[in-house]
Parts: C-alpha cells; sequence; structure tokens
C-alpha cells in the first residue's frame, strides 16, 4: 500500500519519516518529495509497504501526529 503523508515541516528529513513508519512493518520504498531547484523539502512524502495491514496500523497510528511542530497527515496515495 502507498501512503501520502503531507504538513510536513520543511525539517523533517527522510530518514525521521522511514523510522517512523518502520515501527509498524517493512518499508519498501519512501521517498521525501525535493525541490529540483532548491533541493529543499516540499512538505510532502511516500511511503509504500509491502503489507497492507501494517500500512493501515502506521495510517492509523501517525495520522495527525505532531512532528517537528507540525501536525501531519497520513491518507492513502491515489
Amino acid at each position: 500500500m502507498k501512503l501520502l503523508i503531507r504538513n510536513l515541516s520543511r525539517s523533517t528529513t527522510e530518514v525521521q519519516i522511514h523510522k517512523m513508519f518502520e515501527e509498524f512493518g517493512k518499508i519498501s520504498a519512501c521517498n521525501l518529495v525535493l525541490d529540483e531547484k532548491t533541493g529543499k523539502s516540499k512538505g510532502f512524502a511516500f511511503v509504500e509497504m509491502a503489507d497492507d495491514e501494517q500500512a493501515t496500523r502506521a495510517m492509523k497510528a501517525l495520522h495527525e501526529m505532531l512532528v517537528d511542530k507540525s501536525r501531519i497527515r497520513v491518507k492513502t496515495a491515489e
């Protein structure tokens, strides 16, 4: 299942995102979207987890969690 994480602080790193989600299971991919010109975070990321149950648990647990002073939103990517 592919998840979309939005409202990330510009200071949140891909490593931090990976660590948050790996507590719920194996991650197949983690991608923090960066601006091509500046190299800075655009404030959203994608995480892919092979196990849908683990992904659903992560989504429910992490949705609206406060990370680096920003309340993140986690939902299924379409």
